[in-house]
């Protein structure tokens, strides 16, 4: 009896061992819970001792979750020699609005297992520009920052506005910022520049700064705000213990960070312009300015053309410099001028604008082309100037009567006919009928002449599809891949019958690459599913399309840890591919 219960007991033991050896688990966890807006955190699902039966998607109204990315991996326990395998799942979480929000609990069914996941809470702010201390500290691998060359400014001013990127020398590559906000109120934004890059030291950090020059046009008075501009970044850190080696640029060895950086916001005091002392003759030119002119021809008759070139240069908005109102010139007919603005700089604020007006005098009482005056306002000092050139005098003759050439005395009469002219025969006589057919009447004839049309005709048209195929290397790519689709089918329901589940999604994942690489324009070997979402092309293709082409992709992935291997199956998800590769073919690129 006492023999029997230690059998039973060991049996209870050693299942009690392997079924804690076999247990599976699943956790859920975020690799920060607070970002800032315009961020994103990774949602990891770790699956232990086992291969989830279905695949998680959580959903929270507010977050979006991108694409997953599945990665497996196996570790061999040698006390006890099992062999425990990892599968993770991540998501790119990306917030919609500023708040907090939580991420309930996730199921999923591993082994015959139900298991549940633990709520996770995820803040999201505000980006707000750092402080000066952090700054200083050197604890900011990048950092925004905005500046105007003055705090007062006049309507119509353009001033120029410096936003600086600021990234820690232990930065080894950055993407290009792309901006979700620039609020400016009150201002509007011309061009923008760049400039060459330069090192400074802050607090025991070097940083490398690279300049962005923005043109800013007031165009309102009264308290205005500049910022907070906000862009998003990707960088790439060198790791800890890495910070010695040369070569670690070069072989991508870092870790990948996306920064959100927001400058301050500025306030800028914006003033009308003056109306005291005003010019009558001000257009609402803002700058600092010369002008020089030229009149030619200066000898005219009454009603030729005189040019009258006026320009102006300076620094400034070219485009709201216009010339006064003239009018009320009397004496002259006056053309409307054409314009040519030729500016230098990236910002294209100093140039040259050129008038070029033609004007014609109408008479012989006209002596000058009067004088000319330019008004403009400098907002550096604060005043108005006027700029005046000389009158130019003009030389204009009357113009003269035109009397008519005398007629010949001897002419001969209007009825009588000229004496080396033969007059016309009046009678033609009859007209007689030739017996013989001619030859363009005949059927061979006219067939003949048609086969040298019919050939040239052949021959262009032959021509111009080689040509059309030799000039357009997406129209030979499209009739490649369909041909490569059509022979995939094929390949598909083959593999399918043999049951050859490894070389079925091999084939559909590479299809499907080659099928999209074809409908984007971009390389096959490029693609993965990501592109379902994120590619402008595939916005406007119908919904269901998209689905399929998701779950081919979803497929695919479970097939590396969990393959298909029904025959009936295969060719379910064979017809659906066929299905779904169609409906793609019918998207317009």
């Amino acid at each position: 009896m006492r023999f029997t219960s230690r059998i039973i007991l060991g049996f209870v033991a050693v299942a009690l061992f392997y079924g804690a050896a076999f247990a599976a688990s699943f956790t859920a966890t975020l690799d920060r819970d607070t970002i800032t807006l315009g961020e994103s955190a990774q949602l990891a699902l770790v699956f232990e001792g086992g291969q989830p039966d279905n695949m998680p998607a959580p959903s929270v109204p507010g977050l979006s979750f991108g694409r997953p990315n599945t990665t497996s991996s196996q570790n061999i326990n040698f006390n006890t020699g099992q062999i425990n395998s990892t599968i993770s799942i991540t998501y790119p979480v990306t917030a919609e609005r500023i708040g907090r929000f939580i991420i309930p609990a996730i199921t999923a069914d591993v082994g015959g297992q139900h298991l549940t996941s633990h709520p996770l809470r995820l803040n999201v702010e505000k980006p707000t520009a750092p402080s000066a201390t952090a700054i200083d500290s050197g604890d900011q691998i990048a950092f925004l920052k905005l500046s105007l060359p003055t705090d007062k400014v006049y309507v119509g001013q353009t001033v120029v506005a410096q936003l600086q990127i600021y990234l820690r020398n232990d930065v080894l590559r950055s993407s290009q910022p792309q901006f979700t906000g620039t609020p400016m109120e009150g201002f509007a934004l011309g061009k923008n520049g760049g400039g060459s890059q330069s090192q400074v030291q802050i607090g025991n950090r070097v940083y490398n700064v690279t300049p962005i020059p923005l043109a800013l046009t007031v165009v309102k008075s009264g308290p205005l705000t500049l910022g907070p501009f906000t862009a998003n970044l990707t960088i790439l850190v060198s790791s800890g213990n890495q910070n010695n080696n040369p070569f670690q640029q070069f072989f991508n060895q870092g870790e990948q960070r996306q920064l959100t950086l927001a400058t301050e916001t500025l306030h800028v005091q914006a003033l009308p312009l003056p109306t005291q002392d005003q010019p009558t003759n001000f257009t609402g030119a803002v700058g600092d300015f010369t002008i020089n002119s030229s009149v030619g021809p200066v000898s005219v008759a009454a009603g030729d053309p005189v040019t009258v070139r006026v320009q102006i240069s300076g620094h400034g908005s070219l485009d709201s410099v216009t010339l006064p109102d003239q009018t009320a010139l009397s004496g002259f007919k006056i053309f409307p001028p054409t314009t040519k603005i030729d500016v230098s700089g990236q910002l294209g604020l100093d140039g040259t604008k050129t008038f070029e007006e033609i004007v014609t005098p109408q008479n012989a009482e006209v002596h000058e082309w009067p004088p000319f005056s330019f008004s403009f306002f400098n907002p550096d000092d604060g005043k108005y100037h006027t700029l005046t050139q000389a009158a130019v005098p003009l030389t204009v003759k009357a113009v003269s009567a035109t009397t008519l050439p005398p007629l010949a005395k001897n002419a001969a009469p209007e009825n009588q006919m000229p004496a080396d002219i033969l007059p016309l025969k009046q009678n033609l006589g009859s007209v007689g009928r030739d017996s013989v057919e001619p030859l363009i009447a005949k059927p061979i004839f006219l067939a003949a002449q048609a086969v040298p049309v019919i050939a040239f005709l052949a021959a262009l048209i032959w021509r111009k599809r080689t040509d059309n195929l030799a000039n357009n290397p997406r129209l030979r790519r499209k009739m490649a891949v369909a041909q490569l689709v059509q022979s995939g089918l094929v390949d598909l329901k083959k593999f399918a019958m043999e049951n050859k589940s490894d070389e079925f999604f091999a084939l559909l994942f590479r299809l499907l690459q080659e099928q999209l690489g074809e409908r984007l324009d971009c390389p096959a070997s490029a693609i993965t599913e990501n592109v379902i979402e994120e590619h402008p092309v595939l916005r406007n293709a119908p919904k269901a399309t998209l689905e399929g082409m998701s779950e081919l992709f979803q497929l695919c992935n479970q097939a590396r840890y969990a393959p298909v291997r029904g025959t009936s199956e295969l060719n379910l998800v064979a017809q659906k591919f066929e299905k779904t590769i169609r409906e793609l073919q019918e998207v317009k690129a």
